[in-house]
């Protein structure tokens, strides 16, 4: 039996990176999962990717192509995991981006995208999700990424760091008002990962004149981890299958840090 066996668990941004290590780690628990993503067709090709990971355990895995912003898309999404495994038991509010632009530079359309998945999706996410568990009246885990943007500010990402800051107030806000039905929720703090996200940010910061070859941002932030190196999703997976699992039912409205000593609070 693995540590999720049974469980039903949903994770948003699971085309790729984080988030689709998070669903693979869950499947090799037992754990049921629905890849969604608002890239539809690519979550499909990781849901069917995984079919066998999934039959191993004895599991089941099916994928939802969902806009974490549009409250009906998330709706639907739950609802269409809930019709495959019957119930909702985790939810992953794991969907985010992020467009470094100069602090001076950042405009209001960058700081609407950015805050509407990074923010507003992360609290829709959790609304609908806790309605579907108090309906069924067993309780359950929403878990969010944050950052450890959500710890400092950094001069070429505020809207990023400000939506992750958010993310940390909603989990520990949500913990206090969900605690009566039963539900926790948490969230961690990944550090420097090397993920299509870092690849994109790094190309990004080029184009702004933030650095001035490839690699060099994530050098940069590199050398301040006292683990001395960057992580990659399977760094990350140990610690979002504890918080799927029974062994952290004690825990909520916590945020962990997982980013090698980067930032150390």
């Amino acid at each position: 039996m693995g540590r999720v066996s049974g469980r039903s668990c949903i994770v948003t941004g699971a085309a790729q990176g984080i988030g689709r290590a998070i669903g693979e780690a869950l499947l090799d628990e037992g754990a049921d999962v629905c890849f969604a993503d608002i890239n539809g067709a690519k979550v499909a090709e990781v849901a069917a990717a995984n079919a066998d990971r999934a039959a191993a355990q004895g599991a089941r895995v099916t994928h939802a192509a969902v806009d974490v912003t549009d409250r009906a898309q998330v709706r639907a999404m739950i609802d269409h995991a809930v019709g495959v495994f019957g119930k909702l038991d985790v939810k992953f509010n794991n969907a985010g981006v992020n467009k470094p632009m100069n602090f001076m530079d950042v405009t209001e359309d960058n700081w609407n995208f950015i805050m509407g998945v990074n923010g507003l999706g992360c609290m829709i996410g959790m609304q609908e999700a806790a309605r579907q568990m108090i309906a069924q009246g067993s309780g359950g885990k929403i878990v969010n990424t944050a950052s450890i943007a959500s710890r400092q500010g950094f001069d070429n990402v505020a809207p990023y760091c400000a939506s992750k800051w958010a993310v940390v107030s909603l989990t520990q806000s949500g913990a206090r008002d969900l605690a009566k039905h039963g539900i926790s929720v948490t969230g961690f703090a990944p550090g420097v990962v090397a993920t299509e996200m870092w690849e994109q940010v790094d190309r990004d910061l080029m184009e702004i004149g933030a650095a001035e070859r490839p690699g060099q941002a994530m050098e940069a932030f590199s050398s301040e981890i006292l683990k001395g190196r960057v992580a990659t999703p399977a760094d990350i997976t140990g610690t979002t299958t504890f918080l799927a699992s029974a062994d952290s039912d004690y825990m909520t409205g916590q945020i962990v840090m997982i980013d090698g000593g980067m930032t150390l609070v």
